[in-house]
């Protein structure tokens, strides 16, 4: 029986079977063996492989040391957990994003108290200086999943703590373009600040507001999957969202 999942996540990045021998320094008639075979690798290739093809490791094999493994590692991805927004160190936001070199993604509905940070905002234009790659994604103020957060939130003004987000934001528009602004129309279970492998989690509960939902702060460590689980998410609403236009801004 072959292992159509391994197949399928190779296809998924792109690669090859010689590609991943290569990265793994192994013989590529030994990965074919893992495909056609469903022979199982020794543990640190297991961990390599779904590190290359940005998976868990348990998706691509069924092994119940590696399924524990996993479950420890991913535990051990969790910093800490805060009960609510409010009760996270005021500084900690900025922190992690000082200390990111190739990744700043901020993915939210409106994150308007972020927004109103004008040290946030010298942060951003400082890090898209140098090779830190920056993304802004917020609600589609017209969309339904907007609305609807509204109305899950008790206020039905989610449009326009959007818009105000976007005036906020309006400065770093055209004096900094490197840094990329996109609207999304998805519906977001959490809202998620990346910087490199740390992140913070906030979680969306039906009937508050996100400021008084949890926090996971969560660390990447190879083989661990629950950080890569929310950054892929980030990289698939980056991908369905459109550019910011000035009608999203000012509503006329």
């Amino acid at each position: 029986m072959s292992n159509e999942r391994l197949r399928s996540a190779l296809l998924a990045q792109g690669m090859s079977v010689q590609d991943l021998a290569d990265l793994l320094a192994v013989n590529p008639k030994t990965v074919e063996r893992w495909i056609t075979q469903s022979k199982v690798p020794y543990r640190r290739h297991q961990y390599a492989t779904a590190a290359a093809l940005k998976v868990d490791v348990t998706t691509l094999w069924e092994d119940g040391r590696a399924v524990d493994t996993a479950t420890d590692l991913s535990k051990a991805e969790i910093v800490t957990i805060y009960p609510h927004r409010h009760m996270v160190p005021s500084g900690l936001w900025r922190e992690i994003y000082e200390r990111a070199e190739s990744h700043i993604d901020v993915l939210v509905y409106s994150g308007l108290w972020l927004s109103e940070d004008p040290l946030f905002h010298d942060l951003l234009q400082r890090k898209v200086q140098k090779t830190t790659q920056v993304r802004i994604l917020l609600g589609d103020p017209e969309c339904a999943a907007v609305r609807q957060r509204g109305v899950d939130e008790g206020h039905r003004i989610m449009d326009g703590k959007i818009r105000n987000a976007l005036m906020n934001y309006r400065p770093l528009f055209t004096s900094h373009p490197d840094i990329g602004f996109r609207l999304h129309d998805g519906t977001l279970y959490n809202s998620l600040f990346r910087s490199d492998d740390e992140m913070l989690v906030n979680t969306h509960v039906y009937g508050i507001g996100a400021y008084m939902a949890p926090v996971l702060h969560l660390r990447r460590l190879p083989g661990g999957g629950l950080f890569d689980t929310y950054a892929n998410s980030i990289e698939q609403a980056w991908g369905g969202a459109r550019p910011v236009t000035e009608h999203d801004i000012t509503g006329a």
